[in-house]
């Protein structure tokens, strides 16, 4: 028994524990027997290669932590890492730009794991201009920092308590899916940050909302957005699987019109 079997075994003791997921729970999932599984836990047994890349597809572990894990059971990684300049990922890259400019005139971006920004397209940049805390805007520029600390977006979110709400959720869900500590630190920071006027109510959810939708102040009006989430469907590359695309619709015509005559100011500016 080795420290790095050991180790492997303990990693996946540690993700079945994340998905909250029993021993026979996995087990049954992965179609093995539940005493073969303790034994791979206690390092009582070496896992094989098709093993660990089997149980880490039933405990749905992101390919950067695949790759970790296959390191401990004494393998070599099985996913790629490349940047996002490598010339390999250009076609996905270039299907990114598509997707962000074929959503204007209303705002896209595009984020790596941490929430870096990695793209925009054009409408994103008309929300930019009250931003007060210019470090917020050096690259790397971190969106959920940008929008929530108070010399960033904060301020023109009418509806901050319920999107920074949103946004804590979606960062801890992310953190209880990839145990990242650069996103576990974010997390903590975010949340030190102030979460709207105190005293203030949450908005009352309207009796036919959908969604919850961002709502951002500009100039004496009210913009109201809702947004998707866009992935690659079949990566097989740790960069690319972890790279979104954030587009923003309007939730309403005044938002629409706005975003139409904005996008018509930039064009005849340029």
């Amino acid at each position: 028994m080795t420290t790095a079997q050991t180790s492997a075994g303990s990693l996946i003791r540690e993700w079945r524990t994340r998905r909250r997921m029993s021993q026979l729970d996995l087990a049954m999932e992965a179609e093995i027997s539940q005493r073969h599984l303790s034994f791979v836990e206690s390092g009582r047994a070496a896992p094989s290669r098709d093993m660990v890349l089997h149980l880490a597809e039933q405990l749905s572990i992101p390919l950067r932590q695949r790759n970790q894990l296959l390191l401990a059971a004494g393998f070599a990684p099985s996913f790629g890492e490349r940047s996002l300049t490598d010339t390999t990922l250009a076609p996905a890259m270039a299907a990114v730009e598509i997707v962000l400019k074929g959503h204007e005139p209303f705002p896209a971006l595009a984020v790596d794991r941490h929430w870096n920004l990695v793209s925009a397209n054009a409408a994103i940049a008309p929300f930019l201009a009250d931003v007060s805390e210019a470090s917020l805007l050096t690259p790397p520029v971190n969106v959920l920092r940008l929008s929530l600390h108070p010399g960033g977006i904060a301020p023109r979110i009418v509806n901050l308590q319920e999107w920074r709400t949103h946004l804590l959720e979606r960062l801890k869900h992310q953190n209880d899916a990839s145990g990242d500590p650069v996103l576990v630190e974010l997390e903590r920071e975010l949340r030190t940050y102030p979460s709207g006027l105190r005293g203030s109510r949450p908005s009352p959810v309207e009796p036919n909302a959908i969604v919850h939708p961002l709502r951002l102040a500009h100039g004496d009006q009210v913009l109201s957005f809702i947004s998707t989430i866009t992935v690659f469907g079949t990566p097989l590359d740790v960069t690319l699987s972890e790279l979104a695309i954030e587009s923003f619709f309007p939730a309403d015509e005044q938002t629409r019109t706005v975003l139409v005559r904005l996008a018509k100011e930039q064009a005849e500016l340029s």
